[in-house]
């Protein structure tokens, strides 16, 4: 039965100043027997707020970027989707791994295994981050030449994603570091160290790309280096935080176990293959669309910008899900785990659908922020109308893939993306290479994708396939 008050959410503040012995145990009362929605809008809105802000100093970024020329502009579009998959892979692929594992561990009320997965998530984040390094280094110049660039756009995109990478390392464990954080319920540290440093990037980045005093123009560079600064600084905060016993997690140097990393990894590998598939999905498309000219690519990469926009929006919504959903299949709660499901996934359809109708029906809203060029803005236009009104249906099948991870049952929503990828980018790119399509039939190809990707994840969950009783 489910009773009808708990302790609210904002007793997280008091455990943070570890001063209240009852304070991370109300967050887990709250995450069982709370209201769901607003319980989910709790943890939802701080996140997302702060991955909001995040995106437009993205967004922000490519305006500055922009005022360096359209080679500039389409360097930064070749670069952008494999940032993003590493964005993805931090955050919602391993990074979902270790915020399902801390959920059910917080659920179950295993604080020992909960603090011991903080460290093991640092250990990961140093593996990954040097080897997301070292992988761009020697491989994204060859990348970025298969995908159309040539040229100054090919020479732009390879001097930013040199530096860009650079940062891989404090880039994953800030990210990974954030999840075991959302796993348990704070959702209020990273989001301030994210929306602090947000603030500070806004203004040391066009600092860096267009110089001042005495410091020199670093062009496109300078925004690759402003994203290491700001990750960096935000590693070493987090580190020391969480390493001085003031919040509900606390991280300290143990020995590391095998059923803790599998734990982790039977999440975070299905799950990171999700977030491979939607980017190895643009990367592919993006590489059909530059067959059509540069022009097409600038217009391309910043409509499909609005894209990666709505991931914070989805992303905030996800975790919360996924931290309720988690803690309630830890405590045996499935009941409450399911409607937490259903109730986050139709959110996520109306916040997303809401932005892609206005997007479709005045597509230059967004696309005059970047550029006024009528031969980027009409494939722009083109993309917009004609996927965006489909946003809708990402959002729902997002939002129910982050549920499945709390519950570490994630073949379904892996293969709804595997439906996505290969409709998108597969029947794209032979449509365009061999039948000769278009822009619109792309576009339109992109769209069917979304359907088949809602389709399946949206099939198995109410077939049962997800939110069953035993094993994981």
């Amino acid at each position: 039965m489910q009773l009808k008050s708990a302790v609210p959410l904002s007793t997280e503040a008091s455990s943070e100043r570890g001063t209240s012995p009852g304070g991370a145990s109300g967050i887990r009362e709250a995450l069982l027997n709370a209201p769901i929605l607003p319980t989910l809008l709790k943890l939802a809105v701080p996140t997302t707020v702060v991955l909001v802000a995040q995106a437009f100093v993205g967004v922000v970024e490519t305006w500055y970027v922009s005022f360096l020329g359209t080679d500039a502009l389409a360097g930064v579009s070749l670069v952008f989707p494999i940032f993003m998959l590493m964005t993805m892979m931090s955050n919602g692929g391993i990074g979902s791994g270790v915020a399902s594992a801390v959920a059910r561990a917080t659920g179950a009320n295993r604080k020992e295994d909960a603090d011991a997965l903080v460290w093991h998530a640092v250990v990961m984040g140093l593996g990954l981050g040097l080897a997301s390094t070292v992988l761009a280094w020697l491989f994204g110049p060859a990348l970025y030449r298969a995908l159309g660039g040539a040229e100054g756009a090919l020479e732009a995109a390879v001097r930013y994603s040199n530096y860009l990478f650079a940062g891989a390392i404090p880039f994953w464990v800030v990210n990974l570091l954030a999840a075991a954080l959302r796993g348990a319920g704070n959702v209020k540290l990273p989001a301030t160290v994210t929306l602090a440093g947000a603030g500070i990037l806004v203004v040391i980045s066009p600092v860096l790309i267009f110089g001042a005093g005495p410091l020199p123009a670093l062009g496109i560079a300078g925004a690759g280096l402003a994203m290491v600064l700001f990750y960096l600084g935000a590693s070493l905060w987090l580190l020391r935080h969480l390493a001085s016993g003031r919040t509900s997690l606390r991280l300290a140097p143990v020995r590391l176990e095998a059923r803790l990393i599998r734990d982790i990894l039977r999440v975070g590998l299905p799950t990171a293959l999700s977030a491979v598939q939607p980017n190895l999905t643009v990367i592919i498309v993006t590489g059909a669309v530059g067959l059509f000219g540069v022009e097409a690519l600038a217009g391309y990469g910043i409509a499909a910008r609005l894209d990666y926009l709505l991931v914070p929006l989805l992303f905030g919504l996800g975790t919360a899900v996924l931290t309720m959903v988690g803690t309630n299949a830890g405590a045996g709660n499935w009941e409450r785990a399911r409607r937490t499901a259903w109730v986050g996934a139709w959110l996520g359809f109306g916040v997303a659908g809401s932005i892609g109708l206005l997007a479709a029906v005045a597509p230059n809203a967004w696309l005059h922020f970047f550029s006024k060029d009528a031969a980027v803005l009409a494939p722009g236009v083109t993309y917009l109308r004609i996927v965006a009104p489909f946003y809708g249906l990402l959002g729902l099948g997002f939002v129910l893939g982050f549920a499945a991870q709390g519950v570490a049952r994630v073949f379904w929503p892996v293969l709804a993306g595997t439906a996505r990828m290969v409709i998108a980018a597969g029947v794209g790119w032979v449509a365009v290479v061999y039948f000769g399509a278009g822009l619109p039939m792309l576009f339109a190809l992109v769209s069917a994708a979304l359907v088949a990707f809602a389709g399946v994840t949206v099939a198995a969950t109410l077939a049962g396939a997800i939110f069953r009783e035993g094993p994981k």
